[in-house]
C-alpha cells in the first residue's frame, strides 16, 4: 500500500456495483489525516465481509472526511454505467465537510470536479489508503442497500448475491422477469425474442 503524506487534504474515491444487474452504484470519498496510517485497510474484494465492516466504523472514526453517494439503477439506464459512476463520485465529493486539493481515483475514467486536481489510478484500491477506504465505505453501504431491497423482492437473492450476475440471479430473472431495481440497459435485464 503505498502512502503519500502531503500538505494537503487528498480525497481517495472509489465506486461498488458497476457490474451488478440491479440496484444503484454507490460511490465514496474519503480523506484521512496526512500522516494516518492502518495497515489493515485494503481493496474491499480482498477483505471478507465481516472484516469489512468491523473497518467501515475505523475509517469513519478515523477519517478527516467521508462521504458516500449513489446513482439509481433509472440514471443507469439514462447515461450508461460509465457516467453514472462518475456522477456518484462527483456526488460524493460534492458532501465532503472538508474540500480536498487533490483527488486520487480508483480505475481510468473521471471527469474534471470543480477546479480541483486529480489524477486516476489503475488498481488504486490496492495502491492507495484513501481509495481503499472508499472501496470499503462504498461496498458496505452498497451491500446494504441490496439487503433491505432483497426483502422486498426476495426471488432474486440479493442478500446473498448483492445483485450481481450470478447464475442464481440470472435464473431468478428467466423465472421470474425483472423488477423496477433492474437494470434495463444491461442484456441479461432485457426480454428474450423467441
Amino acid at each position: 500500500m503505498n502512502v503519500i503524506f502531503k500538505k494537503y487534504p487528498e480525497a481517495g474515491c472509489d465506486e461498488a456495483g458497476r457490474g451488478c444487474l440491479a440496484g444503484p452504484v454507490v460511490a465514496s470519498a474519503v480523506i484521512f489525516p496526512p500522516d494516518y496510517f492502518n495497515n489493515d485497510i485494503n481493496d474491499s474484494k480482498q477483505l471478507s465481509e465481516k472484516k469489512r465492516f468491523a473497518l467501515r466504523e475505523q475509517i469513519i472514526k478515523d477519517a478527516l472526511s467521508y462521504s458516500v453517494a449513489e446513482c439509481s439503477n433509472e440514471e443507469i439506464d439514462r447515461i450508461n454505467i460509465l457516467q453514472a459512476s462518475i456522477l456518484a463520485m462527483h456526488r460524493a465529493l460534492d458532501k465532503l465537510s472538508v474540500r480536498p486539493e487533490f483527488i486520487i481515483v480508483d480505475g481510468n475514467k473521471f471527469r474534471p470536479y470543480q477546479d480541483i486536481p486529480y489524477e486516476t489510478i489503475v488498481k488504486g484500491d490496492a495502491k492507495f489508503l484513501s481509495i481503499a477506504a472508499a472501496s470499503i465505505l462504498a461496498k458496505t453501504f452498497r451491500d446494504e442497500i441490496m439487503m433491505r431491497f432483497s426483502k422486498d423482492y426476495p426471488v432474486y437473492c440479493w442478500d446473498k448475491n448483492k445483485g450481481y450476475p450470478t447464475k442464481e440471479h440470472r435464473q431468478a430473472i428467466l423465472d421470474y422477469g425483472i423488477c423496477p431495481l433492474h437494470r434495463r440497459s444491461y442484456e441479461p435485464c432485457q426480454p428474450k425474442l423467441l
